[in-house]
């Protein structure tokens, strides 16, 4: 039976999901270079990538693989949703 899981084990992720919460660690200087960066290195559009890190930052393996970078990320979501 597939779990959807190939290529990485049950408790891990993806090579993909891995760089996306890497990207998210670093420090962008100035406007544009973070989406820059979410095209050239990742090879996504940026509405794709934020999609997708949306879906990680509820995902038990993220907070398993980064507490710091996903603990951050969900509190500036939560900032967000509670400001609109």
């Amino acid at each position: 039976m597939s779990t959807g899981d190939e290529g990485h084990g049950a408790g891990r992720l993806a090579r993909r999901e891995q760089d996306i919460l890497a990207l998210e660690r670093r420090g962008f200087p100035g406007p544009g270079l973070k989406e820059r960066a979410i095209r050239e290195e990742l090879g996504l559009a940026p509405v794709r990538y934020y999609q997708l890190l949306n879906a990680l930052l509820d995902d038990p393996r993220a907070l398993a693989h980064d507490p710091v970078t996903v603990n951050r990320l969900r509190r500036i979501r939560e900032t967000r949703r509670t400001e609109r």
